[in-house]
């Protein structure tokens, strides 16, 4: 069974940083693309940023979030720099994972993120 676990969340001043880290575990055979989403209160989930071989973010995280993964420890990781109140929000990973009877798309459980002004 496939199974995502976040972490890295927590309360931070504006203009700060934090990095999010997502690992994958469970009998896995290959990961495809690998992201994270967000949403906060009362709001759709967005994305914020993807990553295949190339990176893909959202207009808002331009410039002060960034993206890694690491396919051998099966883990994606989102540093995120210059806070912004605006950015307060549940995170969450999410990976397409091809296991060795099918493929399918998997959440994390999401983390909380809160930036005070």
């Amino acid at each position: 069974q496939v199974q995502l676990v976040e972490s890295g969340g927590g309360l931070v001043q504006a203009g700060g940083s934090l990095r999010l880290s997502c690992a994958a575990s469970g009998s896995i055979f290959s990961i495809g693309t690998m992201g994270w989403y967000r949403q906060a209160p009362g709001q759709n989930r967005e994305l914020v940023a993807s990553i295949t071989s190339t990176t893909n973010y959202a207009d808002s995280v331009k410039g002060r979030f960034t993206i890694s993964r690491d396919d051998a420890k099966k883990t994606v990781h989102l540093q995120m720099n210059s806070l912004k109140p605006e950015d307060t929000a549940v995170y969450y990973c999410t990976m397409g994972i091809r296991t060795y009877t099918y493929t399918n798309n998997y959440w994390g459980q999401g983390t909380q993120v809160t930036v005070s002004s």
